[in-house]
Order: C-alpha cells, then structure tokens, then sequence
C-alpha cells in the first residue's frame, strides 16, 4: 500500500519526529511504499518554548521525508493538500497531539482525501490537551470532522474523543517500544559518559520538564524523610518548557542540592541510552498523562518504573510486576522509591518487563491501522 504519514520528522527533534520514523520505518520494512510529509514551519519561534526545534544529528537516510508544510499559512495547506491528493496515498496518517496543528491537518486533510481515494487514520496523543487554551475544543473539531478513523494509544483519549464523534470507527493500540535509541549499556558505561558515579543510586525523570508532568511532587517525594537517607539521587534529564523556578525553590527549600542532578537541557536521541542505563528506576509523577514515550524507552531499555495511576499510564504497568502504580503524592511516590530499593525489586521486575514488552511491537500498530483502512 502506499502510505503517507503528515506531521513531524527530521530536520526536527523529539518524540514525535521519533515515533513518526519509526512507524514509517515499520511500514516500509513489511512492504508498503511509505514517506513522510513534514514542516517547513513547524511552530513560529515566539510560540516555542524550548531552544531549538531542530535535530543536530544526521538525517536518516532510510526515509523518504519532504519538508513541505506551514502550519500557519492557509495558502500553504490548498498547496501541500493538491499535491498529496495528487500522488492518491492508499492512507493518509496523521498524528495528533494539538489543537494548534487542526486547522493545517484538518484542512490538508479534507482536500486531500476528495480524491475519493485516500482515507485518513490518526493516532491520537491526546484530543483533549493537557493545558488548556482558547478555541481548543473548536479546532479539535474540526480537525475530527476530516479523519475516516482513529487510534487511541490510550482508552483514556478514546473515552475523551467521544466528546466529538461516537460514531468514527476507532481502535485501541497501546504505544509501541521506542526501540529506535539503540542497544542498552552498562551502568558503568552510562556513567563514564554522563561523568556520573557508576556506584551511585540513581532515579530518573525524562522528558520535556512541564507542569503537568509532577516533577514538583517528586522532588517533594525526594524530601520525605523515609527517603532521606537511602543514598538515592535523582537524575532530572530535559529542556524546561515551564517555569523553572519553582523547582529550583523546592530544591533549595528542602536542602536537596547534593541530592538531585539536573542535566537540563534536551537530550540527543544518540544520548537516550546512557541516560536509562545510569539509572535503577524511572519516575514519571505525572498530574495528568494520556499515555507516554517515556514508559516504552524504559520498556525498550528493561528499566522498571514507577508512575502515577492517571490516564492511560496505569494501563501499561502492572502494579507489582515492573513498577508501581500510586497516587500522584510526593508520600506514595516515596514509599514505592524505598520498597522498590529495600526489597531489592530490580530483577524480579526486570523478569516480568522481559515478557510484557513483547506486547508493544511496531507491528501491532501498523496492523490496527490496516484493519481500521480495510472499515472505511
């Protein structure tokens, strides 16, 4: 089939550009024709919060990637939508995760797909932001009413599409492994590249630094006394897209600057891997979540985890098998820290992450798609 994918790609960074290419990547590898249709502009500079947009690695060269869309400029979406809607893709994937991005998806997308040919799948991030702004709900919408289907990576957003269409075929398929940063390395490795104590406890949050992710309630986590002394420091790996002093006052007000390690800055994709294999347990304090990247990099890298028991995040770690599932409270968070360390939880876990990452194959995903084309 041939098979176009719109949204994000080298020259940019990030999750999304990853995801995206490894999708792609999986289609071509079981014997579609696929490309990708990236920006020119992804975001104006004044509305991007970090401090580049832009990969400064190599561009793969396994990938057909065009840079093609603005996604501010109307004239730009008739341009790319002709041209798509030329070329007559079997599919037409988009991923969604913004409602900054509808009215350039959704448009490209209603003239591509009046080729009475092409039908258009979107996996959804989320169709409900974390944070919340103006006409939100009104640019969803419209971007909802040009897509044939969807994929839900969690039922959390599939329960939260139901506020715009109950009657679109959709599908859940859980995040596959981000198995696109390479092999794992030793702790001893890891830390001789990031200039770290290979001796040392180490917990790790990764990521994009933003409110709703609770890096707050984990630093609180960090000053409870049952946690004081356990000799664990914290690993805080990622570009602030938020305020950062609030943080950095709770680090002061609770004496942890021996304890908590900042590398703050975003992480390469060639530098994931030293990050996870420092590191004896990933934390992810989430507020609010759908799904994340995060976990399938840990599942990738068979590192246990502990995350709070909000949106789909509890659906893809067993409580008790390969990390903890608590209450997004610094004291919950705490106590899973200290047992996971003083019963000595790291292999029995990683026995169990063996076997529950088998769920999360590129092909999984890529078969929901199909079967949701073959419905349309």
């Amino acid at each position: 089939m041939k098979i176009t994918l719109l949204g994000t790609a080298y020259p940019y960074r990030g999750g999304l550009a990853a995801y995206n290419e490894r999708l792609i990547r999986q289609f071509n590898k079981e014997g579609h024709q696929g490309n990708i249709e990236t920006f020119t502009l992804q975001y104006p500079n004044f509305l991007f919060p970090g401090e580049t947009q832009y990969a400064n690695w190599d561009a793969p060269e396994d990938l057909e990637i065009k840079e093609s869309v603005n996604s501010i400029s109307p004239l730009n979406w008739i341009k790319v939508g002709r041209k798509i809607k030329k070329e007559k893709p079997d599919i037409l994937i988009i991923k969604y995760w913004l409602p900054f991005m509808a009215p350039a998806f959704g448009s490209i997308a209603r003239i591509v797909k009046s080729n009475k040919h092409t039908k258009v799948i979107s996996i959804l991030d989320n169709i409900i932001p974390h944070e919340h702004r103006l006409g939100d709900t009104m640019f969803s919408k419209y971007f909802v009413g040009a897509v044939d289907a969807f994929v839900g990576m969690s039922q959390s957003v599939l329960d939260d599409l139901n506020q715009f269409t109950t009657s679109k075929p959709r599908a859940f398929s859980p995040h596959p492994l981000f198995d696109n940063f390479g092999d794992a390395v030793t702790k001893k490795k890891a830390a001789a590249f990031l200039k770290l104590d290979s001796n040392q406890k180490y917990l790790l949050f990764f990521g994009l630094i933003r409110d709703y992710k609770g890096l707050d309630l984990l630093l609180e986590a960090m000053a409870e006394n049952e946690l004081k002394d356990k000799g664990v420091k914290l690993l805080v790996a990622g570009e602030f897209y938020s305020d950062s002093k609030p943080y950095f006052d709770l680090i002061k007000k609770h004496n942890l600057e021996d304890r908590v390690i900042f590398h703050q800055k975003f992480i390469p994709d060639p530098e994931v891997k030293y990050y996870f294999g420092v590191a004896d347990l990933i934390v992810q304090p989430y507020k609010s979540a759908t799904q994340s990247g995060v976990t399938q990099i840990a599942y990738h890298f068979e590192k246990a985890m502990i995350v709070t028991n909000v949106g789909g995040l509890a659906e893809i770690i067993p409580n008790g098998k390969v990390g903890f599932v608590v209450d997004s409270e610094p004291k919950k968070i705490a106590g899973a820290i200290v047992e996971f360390y003083d019963k000595n939880l790291e292999e029995p876990f990683h026995k169990h992450i063996l076997a529950e990452k088998e769920k999360y194959a590129w092909s999984k995903m890529t078969q929901t798609i199909l079967d949701l084309y073959k419905q349309v």
